[in-house]
């Protein structure tokens, strides 16, 4: 099982990264801010940054470190990695495999039925923890709408089937998500997912959350050798990491999801932790993603059942978990992919 290992996290505006020995380095106005040892880390990941110097990431490219770039608001903009490891048949079977449409929707199925029941599952634990601060009526009729679009699944004949479907129930499953803010409410109001920009506070959390979930993803299917960019749901585009949305979807509520709403109830992240910007929407401040980032790490650290290996395993190797999975689908040791669903 592959250690879990640390990420380092770029937060500091206008800092440069660079390398001295075995050492990553953080220079602010020409000044080293700090320094950390590079052995021990498997990822990087940059918000408003100044640029990296060749020779960073080139050691990191030759040992295996994601350096991923990201937007103030979290949006994954682009990643640096080295070579693919693994065997290359398993990529070729995967590149013919994306493109037959018969494979792709079967596999796409299953992931988007592992997605609507995790979302359940949030609700549910939300009615079972919360029912005496919650309005039980909208939550039981999301949930009973989720378990039939569930049922649905098996019959959806195309890809316009299923993501009709899957956006149809993404939008059942949002529509209660301001019943499971507990705490806060007047302060963290959500009115439907938006993007780019986020327009709300717990959009704007979302968004980072999910950024962060994406480069754990992206840099599990690399350690295993598969292709990030080659997905089977999400159709392949110059520059987005289609294979990571893809396994990304069965994680979402209970990771990054449950995450936000954990944030909010325990008060860890409050009102004045956002900045309102008419042009670039909702911003966390400096001070809240350092807040997140730490929680999201401690969070990666707790440990649960893994439902299909029956091991202990921390949350932060359910990425690697999955991604070993598919690739033992992808090589036909196993006769189907099984997506996480929580227990």
């Amino acid at each position: 099982m592959r250690k879990l290992l640390n990420t380092l996290f770029i937060t500091t505006p206008e800092s440069y990264l660079s390398l001295d020995g075995n050492n990553v380095v953080l220079l602010k106005e020409g000044k080293e801010a700090f320094r950390i040892p590079v052995n021990n880390l498997e990822g990087i990941i940059c918000f408003n940054y100044l640029g990296a110097s060749p020779k960073l990431m080139q050691y990191c490219t030759e040992n295996n470190i994601l350096i991923s770039f990201m937007s103030p608001t979290g949006r994954y903009m682009a990643g640096i990695n080295g070579k693919i490891r693994g065997n290359v048949l398993l990529r070729k079977k995967q590149y013919l495999n994306s493109e037959n449409m018969e494979f792709s929707l079967e596999i796409s199925k299953t992931i988007i039925s592992s997605k609507l029941y995790n979302s359940r599952a949030e609700i549910c634990r939300s009615i079972r923890d919360n029912s005496d601060k919650i309005d039980v009526t909208n939550l039981e009729k999301a949930s009973d709408g989720l378990k039939q679009s569930i049922s649905y699944i098996k019959s959806c004949a195309s890809f316009n089937d299923l993501r009709g479907l899957e956006g149809d129930s993404a939008r059942l499953y949002f529509s209660v998500f301001n019943d499971m803010v507990i705490q806060q409410k007047d302060d963290f109001v959500f009115c439907g997912r938006t993007k780019r920009p986020p327009l709300d506070n717990i959009n704007a959390m979302l968004s980072f959350g999910y950024s962060l979930l994406a480069h754990d993803i992206e840099a599990a299917l690399l350690s295993v050798g598969l292709d990030p960019y080659v997905g089977f749901f999400h159709t392949d585009r110059p520059g987005r990491i289609s294979l990571a949305l893809d396994i990304m979807e069965e994680f979402r509520s209970v990771l990054v999801d449950r995450f936000v709403l954990t944030l909010i109830n325990l008060r860890q992240i409050k009102r004045s932790d956002f900045i309102h910007k008419e042009s670039e929407g909702i911003l966390m401040t400096d001070d809240a993603r350092k807040t997140f980032l730490c929680e999201w790490q401690k969070k990666k650290q707790e440990e649960i059942i893994h439902p299909f290996s029956g091991e202990k395993i921390k949350m932060g190797l359910l990425p690697y978990v999955q991604a070993l999975i598919l690739s033992r689908y992808l090589r036909d040791e196993i006769n189907a992919y099984v997506p996480y669903y929580k227990r």
